[in-house]
């Protein structure tokens, strides 16, 4: 089953670069309303529209996944991305990231390797 993790592994990175990017896009943008002007910032703005395209970028590459290996594999799988998202937060947005957090972070890379075993 090791053959999934290089699958595994791109579309948790191109959904944690969707997240990013949204994160960087809201950080941009008026605070979240159903009005125009909220619209229109969202519209125009090339980090909220880089996010959509590599959720859809994520959700294809999830499909390949879920129709070439077990749900029971797969599945889990998609917990790398809270891997990468700790990385993102300390290298993207400087986050301080605990002790405790990395120790979490590990189990969850050790889980994976188990599953795909």
């Amino acid at each position: 089953m090791w053959k999934i993790l290089p699958y595994a592994i791109l579309q948790s990175l191109l959904l944690t670069a969707a997240q990013v990017c949204l994160k960087y896009a809201m950080m941009r943008m008026p605070a979240f309303a159903w009005n125009r002007l909220f619209w229109r910032e969202a519209l125009t703005n090339w980090q909220f529209a880089a996010s959509g395209i590599l959720f859809a970028a994520a959700s294809l590459m999830w499909m390949y996944i879920v129709r070439h290996f077990p749900f029971s594999t797969a599945y889990p799988m998609v917990s790398l991305s809270y891997v990468l998202g700790m990385v993102a937060a300390v290298t993207c947005f400087h986050e301080q990231v605990s002790a405790v957090k990395w120790m979490g972070t590990a189990f969850i890379v050790i889980g994976c390797l188990m599953i795909a075993r």
